[in-house]
């Protein structure tokens, strides 16, 4: 579709949504801002989906090519502490897509996790940025080290976000899955470093099986093909973090604090499920293929 009417498209989803989760108003002392909020959510979400991930340069797309569409929109700066107040709205917008999309009665999960860096290792010890919250981490998909957080995704079988959180990056992964999958119930599939006896019990007291592929040293009683039809399976989450990679940059850090942070990351994840909303209300086969979405 044309850029207008997927900006059009992203704006009736946002105003839908805005009003289930917003049902009164945010601010009750000061000014009402000119920019709506959901002008506002409109904006990343469509910035992002056009890879500008920079609040700078989603401004500025906006000023320059549809200031017509947008006609109340004010300084950067004031866009910029705007869309940043509104990443909790932005959450439970998220929230409201994965249920309409029937992510939360899902039956099957997929969890991973994926490295976001704050800088180079080499500059980790003269960095400034999150020094009290940031860490060092071992990526073993890359083989080497970082300095930063650890990105936690949780996605349905069709590749639907339903959680994310972010942690130092020390913190074993195993140890924010059950925060991470709050709420759910049936399958839930990881990797091998997922692998814990404790995490499994845990789990399954809520009803939840961990399923998982086996170490080469152990030995388990489902049959071979099962094995290899949860680790194709698995490989889905993968792909859902390898467009929020190459797409919209979730693993760049360009933040100096985490409620900025966090705004940045909730933006990205919601341009994603947008993209599988529309890809779905469209008739499209495939929700994951966002190419031919929209003719840029």
């Amino acid at each position: 579709m044309p850029v207008e009417d997927f900006i059009i498209y992203v704006y009736c989803c946002v105003c839908d949504c805005y009003e289930k989760v917003a049902p009164h108003p945010l601010r009750k002392r000061g000014f009402p801002t000119k920019l709506s909020d959901c002008e506002a959510i409109t904006m990343e979400i469509v910035g992002e989906f056009m890879g500008k991930d920079q609040d700078k340069g989603i401004w500025e797309y906006f000023r320059n090519h549809w200031h017509g569409l947008f006609p109340n929109l004010g300084s950067r700066s004031s866009f910029v502490k705007q869309a940043a107040n509104l990443w909790v709205v932005k959450g439970r917008i998220l929230g409201q897509l994965a249920r309409q999309l029937g992510a939360d009665t899902n039956t099957v999960h997929l969890v991973d996790g994926f490295p976001m860096p704050v800088c180079k290792i080499t500059r980790a010890a003269r960095s400034r940025c999150f020094r009290t919250e940031a860490g060092y981490g071992y990526c073993a998909a890359k083989d080497e080290k970082y300095y930063g957080f650890e990105g936690h995704l949780l996605t349905d079988s069709n590749g639907i976000i339903c959680g994310f959180a972010f942690a130092n990056a020390p913190i074993d992964e195993r140890d924010v899955v059950p925060e991470l999958a709050e709420g759910l119930g049936g399958w839930l599939i990881g990797d091998k470093g997922y692998i814990r006896p404790w995490l499994n019990s845990e789990l399954a007291k809520r009803g939840i099986s961990l399923q998982t592929p086996l170490r080469k040293n152990m030995d388990g009683p489902r049959p071979k093909a099962f094995v290899r039809q949860l680790t194709a399976t698995r490989r889905l989450v993968e792909t859902v973090i390898g467009q929020l990679t190459e797409r919209f940059h979730i693993e760049r850090i360009r933040a100096r604090n985490l409620w900025h942070l966090a705004n940045r990351v909730i933006r990205k994840l919601l341009a994603h499920t947008v993209g599988v909303f529309l890809n779905c209300c469209l008739g499209r086969h495939q929700p994951l293929q966002f190419e031919g979405l929209v003719q840029i």
